[in-house]
């Protein structure tokens, strides 16, 4: 049925082929989206369709409301529901996507496969209590967010869409509903290797690890213990991914298993939110009452998310299984080490240093100290000594400061590379502008409340380049003043 330009695969250039819909059904739930009243198209990407080989210029606003809405479908379709389990802030729970729906698998002309999901689809059989809508201000939240994020060369899902459905969905108080569709290289988690360890055993783990090593890691495939190389792939894949978000200054918020993404992209944005002023204790989540997610925390919680998910392949990495708690145990114990290391480059390349010294770990840590101290914004204190400027507050007139800039200078003077190349590495690893938590604010309140989207397109725009020197945007540099702070973000669930 070819009713509507949003179905129309041929105009658009969808190319569906769902793998995931091939696994057992004991791996999902097939299901469609519940209709919404009167879908409108809220921000459409159009750059990153056009990367996946998709054209939306084809498609009218209704039908584009249509197609991300869930009311018109796209030949080739699967919708399924996933199911997948999750310790959450340390407690595990049989969960599922309890408001999300897998559409399928586009293939891009160049062969890359891509999980098209929708978020906020309506009720599934993992619901639970819940509603399975979702409201418009988080939606395009998780798209500013991960728009940036993308820009800052961080590895993470993507949105293609927010839509409007015209009806209210109730969680303090009432709130416009939206449906966002959510453009991920898959939604297999370390929760979803929980879910079927629980459900389905050693065999059921077998199959979902023989899944994700040909869908995402095939080099693998002909190792001598492919399980183990997987688990040690993935440990390397969010050590550097956590590192990543260290050094911009990012907080995840809600860093459960079933947010880790086998794929190692950062995934589900929900209180998510950059620092400003440095502190490692900082978080932003309403509801992380006990700092298990504060910025600072984020490696440690990364290996104990692993550590759960070494555990379901126990019974694949060795037939003994005292033996294969020792294999798991190794790979969990050199995360901090490979953490460390992927940390320590990060660092070097913020303070332009191109070769390695013993004493630049102590370098950076009396710097992150200082910064804590005089509760120094983190983005702006790195870019101010990439520009070589000197900002009007307490750390950069501080003598303690002074003296650990001496000491900086000297370090740059040991290395043969020109301190201009020193000032252009600093450059490209120490950005200008991120999603601060007020702008963010602004542009989601302008928008949900008042269904202004020129301050949410004119923030996207400043984040498209976040390491360029724009006057232009030079307003976006700047901390939040004292009644600007946002000192809460919130999951919209």
């Amino acid at each position: 049925m070819k009713t509507d330009a949003a179905l129309d695969n041929a105009c658009i250039g969808w190319r569906f082929d769902n793998s995931y819909a091939r696994l057992p059904e004991s791996f999902y739930v097939p299901i469609q989206p519940v209709p919404v009243q009167t879908p409108e198209v809220a921000i459409l990407n159009h750059a990153l369709a056009e990367s996946m080989g998709l054209n939306l210029g084809v498609l009218s606003e209704d039908a584009a409301a249509m197609l991300f809405s869930g009311n018109a479908l796209p030949e080739g379709a699967e919708p399924i529901a996933q199911a997948y389990a999750g310790h959450q802030f340390g407690n595990f729970t049989m969960l599922g996507d309890g408001r999300a729906i897998l559409l399928g698998e586009h293939v891009t002309p160049n062969g890359d496969r891509f999980d098209i999901q929708f978020k906020g689809s309506g009720r599934t059989p993992f619901s639970r209590r819940g509603d399975g809508r979702a409201a418009l201000a988080p939606m395009l939240r998780e798209y500013i967010i991960s728009e940036a994020m993308y820009a800052l060369g961080i590895p993470t899902t993507r949105s293609l869409a927010v839509v409007t459905t015209g009806e209210t969905v109730l969680r303090e108080t009432p709130l416009h509903g939206a449906v966002l569709t959510r453009v991920a290289a898959s939604h297999v988690r370390v929760g979803t290797f929980e879910y079927i360890a629980r459900k389905e055993g050693a065999e059921g783990v077998k199959t979902l690890a023989d899944y994700v090593i040909h869908r995402h890691y095939p080099e693998l495939i002909e190792a001598e213990n492919p399980y183990l190389e997987l688990l040690n792939v993935v440990i390397k894949r969010q050590a550097s991914l956590v590192s990543h978000w260290l050094l911009v200054g990012f907080i995840h918020g809600v860093m459960n298993t079933d947010n880790m993404a086998i794929s190692g992209e950062t995934i589900d944005y929900g209180p998510c939110a950059f620092m400003d002023a440095f502190d490692p204790q900082t978080v932003f989540s309403s509801i992380d009452y006990h700092r298990r997610y504060c910025y600072g925390n984020q490696s440690h919680i990364a290996q104990w998310n692993l550590a759960r998910f070494a555990e379901t392949l126990l019974p694949l990495l060795h037939a003994e299984q005292g033996k294969a708690i020792e294999l798991a145990e190794s790979a969990i114990q050199s995360f901090s080490r490979i953490f460390q290391d992927y940390w320590m480059a990060g660092m070097r390349k913020k303070l332009g240093f191109f070769t390695e010294e013993t004493e630049d770990s102590r370098l950076i840590e009396d710097f992150l100290t200082l910064l804590h101290k005089h509760q120094a914004d983190y983005t702006n204190s790195f870019r101010a000594l990439t520009d070589q400027s000197q900002p009007d507050n307490d750390l950069f007139q501080a003598p303690e400061f002074m003296a650990w800039h001496t000491r900086w200078q000297e370090r740059l003077s040991r290395q043969s590379e020109s301190k201009q190349a020193a000032s252009d590495l600093m450059r490209a690893n120490n950005p200008a502008i991120i999603p601060r938590n007020h702008r963010v604010e602004s542009a989601l309140t302008a928008a949900a409340e008042q269904g202004d989207y020129a301050v949410l397109k004119q923030l996207l725009n400043a984040l498209a380049e976040p390491y360029a020197d724009l006057p232009q945007y030079d307003d976006y540099r700047k901390p939040p003043a004292a009644h600007e702070r946002v000192c809460e973000t919130f999951c919209g669930t």
